[in-house]
């Protein structure tokens, strides 16, 4: 064993022997891991889908410039609807567009 080793590695293998191992392990999940996930965003697009259907209130900050109380101003006064998914607050992006154009 080397002097410089400061902990025993109990294996049969030479310590660069194993971390070798190791290493082609790692490798060999890294490069499986990439070849399956771009399955998983080709089932999560939605062909024929062009806009995005739902946005988060601070999206609509952003696109329109304005603060959170603007938002909840619109909502109260029936510029904007929201649509509540379990407890999170999102708002249509046809109403969106509606809005846009008025």
């Amino acid at each position: 064993m080397e002097k410089n080793s400061l902990v025993p590695i109990l294996i049969p293998f030479e310590p660069e022997e194993f971390w070798n191992h190791i290493r082609v392990i790692i490798r060999e999940e890294v490069s499986r891991n990439q070849k399956e996930q771009p399955l998983m965003t080709t089932i999560m697009d939605t062909p024929g889908l062009t806009e995005k259907p739902l946005y988060k209130i601070q999206e609509i900050c952003s696109l329109f410039k304005v603060t959170k109380p603007t938002i909840y101003d619109w909502i109260k006064h029936g510029k904007l609807k929201r649509v509540k998914i379990r407890s999170r607050v999102y708002f249509l992006g046809n109403d969106i567009k509606q809005l846009i154009q008025a």
